[in-house]
């Protein structure tokens, strides 16, 4: 009997310490499930980025940022970010109408890049910017003088690389679903451009020969073109070739006689600043050198805004108009 009783004195003694660890267990795993909601109302993780060859630590979500350049604020249109917004700035044509209500919302601090003074004056805790140029010394300061200020930036990888793609832009939309907390956002906007880009490349079909481009930006004595860039990539999607993707970098300076001996079957016209779309096909079409190019002599132009080549959320947009213009047959 007494043998009998140690055996449940020991069995007791061993269910009592099981349930005092499960309790601890359970105490501790709620601590740090307050500890994690007070690090962000939503439960949010820290996240650690990469950008550009530096490391950005976030504890939480930006609250008061600023977007840069036009396809910067159109992706934190499109994922509801604008009441995380304090500004923004250089745009270079209208924002998207389905964001314009949106956009309405955010003070627009300058015309092209604020001042340090007007930047500084928003109080940001973060920065987003298209181009690197907006974190220069002469800019709005270095990546390491605003850190030191206490805002956080990030650039737009994909408009910073030669030969981007739109998995490199998807990239940076998932960067800044994961900066803001938004991850299921940025994967629906994602999703939604792949499937109107999918739609797009079924319509164009399979194309035996891809019709020559040149994609014209500006300048008289020299043309200013597309290279190995973004807008390169689109063009290839739609079924054309850029005449001009042989160059190693994203734009670049060629001459007229370059553009003759590649023979464009149909010129892009980037549309933006102060020369009006007419206005650059009088210049190509006065060019005697270019008369006997075919896309001068059939008048065959593609009109494309600036932002919609930029690296951002209209690449189905870009796409389709590029489409529409190089096979307008399959469109109708």
């Amino acid at each position: 009997m007494q043998k009998m009783n140690g055996h449940r004195i020991f069995w007791f003694s061993i269910c009592l310490l099981l349930m005092t660890m499960l309790a601890a267990c359970s105490a501790n795993e709620s601590v740090e499930k307050k500890e994690t909601q007070q690090n962000g109302d939503s439960g949010y993780d820290k996240v650690v980025v990469h950008n550009m060859g530096h490391t950005v630590t976030y504890t939480e979500p930006p609250k008061r940022a600023v977007a840069l350049n036009q396809h910067a604020t159109e992706i934190m249109l499109a994922l509801g970010l604008q009441d995380s917004m304090v500004g923004t700035a250089y745009l270079d044509d209208q924002i998207l109408p389905k964001y314009q209500d949106a956009y309405k919302k955010v003070p627009v601090l300058a015309k092209e890049y604020p001042s340090k003074e007007v930047f500084l004056a928003a109080e940001p805790d973060f920065a987003y910017a298209g181009w690197k140029s907006a974190f220069t010394e002469k800019s709005l300061g270095t990546v390491q003088e605003l850190e030191e200020s206490g805002i956080k930036t990030y650039v737009q990888e994909s408009s910073n690389k030669t030969g981007p793609t739109l998995e490199d832009v998807n990239n940076d939309i998932e960067n800044i679903g994961r900066i803001f907390h938004v991850e299921a956002k940025a994967t629906e906007v994602i999703n939604q451009m792949k499937k109107e880009i999918e739609d797009t490349t079924k319509q164009i079909g399979t194309v035996e020969k891809p019709l020559n481009v040149f994609v014209y930006d500006s300048g008289e004595d020299k043309p200013f073109t597309a290279a190995n860039n973004y807008l390169t990539h689109l063009i290839k999607m739609a079924g054309g070739k850029n005449i001009f993707d042989d160059i190693p970098k994203g734009w670049a300076d060629v001459s007229w006689e370059e553009v003759v001996n590649r023979n464009p079957d149909v010129i892009v016209i980037i549309d933006y600043g102060d020369t009006t779309v007419k206005q650059k096909q009088e210049l190509l079409l006065s060019k005697t050198e270019l008369a006997d190019v075919p896309a001068i002599k059939n008048k065959r132009f593609i009109i494309l805004p600036l932002s919609a080549g930029a690296e951002g959320i209209r690449a189905p947009l870009a796409l389709k108009t590029l489409a529409e213009g190089l096979y307008p047959d399959k469109f109708n």
